[in-house]
């Protein structure tokens, strides 16, 4: 049996609090080519979620401590469709289908969510990365967090 307890995400938090991304994660799947991906994710407020699709797999979101605002943008990738608040003030449970350009931004220290994707894991090719986001370390990364934080639908980052 797999649990995750209060303790298990303080402690996820307090990692993520340190790491130079923001973001740490526990894996219930045995193994990165399992056919299905379950993982608790924490990510502090600065944490950069690079706007991406997930072609091959609907993604599933569970808060289970925390806030933060999914951001959906169009087909292309580019121009902001909608923006959802999940966890405190908002839904617990969130599906997406796949092939879905989106975002993520973390509104609340402590935010741990839980994802369920189809396997085996891959590293997000560069096609399924949105071309116009800046990548993690670029100097652009704060200006894209302060777009995220405050877009609304029609929005597009410049």
């Amino acid at each position: 049996m797999k649990t995750l307890t209060q303790q298990d995400l303080a402690d996820l938090s307090a990692k993520a609090a340190c790491a130079p991304r923001l973001r740490a994660h526990h894996n219930l799947h045995e193994q990165l080519d399992d056919g299905i991906q379950r993982l608790a994710i924490a990510m502090e407020p600065d944490t950069y979620v690079r706007p991406h699709r997930h072609p091959g797999s609907p993604e599933l979101l569970i808060v289970l401590n925390g806030a933060l605002d999914w951001i959906e943008f169009d087909a292309a990738g580019e121009t902001v469709v909608a923006r959802h608040r999940l966890g405190e003030g908002g839904a617990r449970v969130f599906e997406m289908a796949a092939n879905t350009w989106h975002s993520v931004v973390s509104l609340q220290p402590g935010t741990v969510v839980f994802e369920v994707k189809r396997g085996p894991y891959q590293p997000i090719p560069p096609a399924d990365l949105a071309a116009w986001a800046p990548a993690e370390g670029d100097a652009r990364v704060a200006d894209m967090l302060a777009f995220l934080r405050g877009c609304q639908p029609g929005a597009r980052f410049a």
